[in-house]
């Protein structure tokens, strides 16, 4: 099963820094010293225990537990998700998905999570998750680290995805960060745009003028500036 085996790779990836190479004095040093360190297998097995949750106790159940507050998800309206989520009959059969790729900010907080899913119709598609650490900045050491998903969005595909060998995972840059402050922040009716802590991950969920929607993230480059690392458009809905 493909989940297994995404299982054995998050295994594999708790040991690697970003990219799958051997930890730098200063990351070892970070960890030693509790201070922010992009970690991709988090969000690997992040993944895997949502995907998980939701065969043991339902889809929407799942969905619900792991929702920040403030998530938001395309119904195809732009909503906020345990608004849409409360009450929610589970399916008799959830939908499985498996992480194909992790884009994660420089200080670790925020994450892009891409991959396959399918359901129990045979159709299936890509799913996109934007991962938000819990208490970030303000977690005592001695506290596990919670993860919750602030954005959700899955887009049917006419073939499935290829499976990758193993999980791809781009760490933004630590040299190039922007501004937070002038970002828009809270949900408006064209969308929402975020950023992790630090400004080095950027994304983007909304709507464009012809009503699409446009989801898009942007990943800080060593060369100083952003580069848009994943980006998809779905037409609005026929009338």
């Amino acid at each position: 099963m493909r989940i297994l085996a995404a299982t054995g790779i998050a295994l594999l990836l708790a040991g690697c820094a970003a990219g799958g190479g051997r930890l730098s004095d200063r990351e070892r040093y970070d960890r030693v010293m509790g201070s922010p360190v992009a970690n991709p297998s988090a969000i690997v097995q992040a993944e895997l225990a949502f995907a998980r949750l939701a065969q043991e106790e339902g889809q929407w159940t799942a969905f619900r537990e792991t929702a920040a507050d403030d998530a938001i998800m395309f119904t195809p309206a732009l909503v906020n998700a345990q608004q849409w989520l409360k009450g929610k009959a589970d399916p008799p059969q959830a939908v499985t998905w498996q992480p194909h790729h992790v884009y994660i900010s420089c200080d670790g907080s925020t994450a892009l999570s891409t991959g396959a899913w399918q359901n129990a119709k045979g159709e299936t598609g890509r799913f996109n998750t934007i991962w938000q650490q819990q208490n970030f900045g303000q977690r005592r050491p001695d506290k596990e680290i919670e993860w919750k998903w602030v954005f959700d969005d899955g887009v049917a595909l006419d073939r499935p995805l290829p499976e990758p060998d193993y999980v791809e995972t781009d760490v933004a840059s630590c040299k190039t960060k922007i501004p937070v402050d002038p970002l828009p922040t809270g949900l408006t009716d064209n969308g929402r745009t975020g950023a992790s802590p630090d400004g080095s991950l950027v994304w983007h969920a909304g709507f464009a003028g012809d009503g699409s929607r446009i989801v898009y993230v942007d990943l800080a480059q060593d060369d100083g500036n952003f580069k848009r690392v994943h980006e998809y458009t779905v037409p609005a809905p026929a009338e």
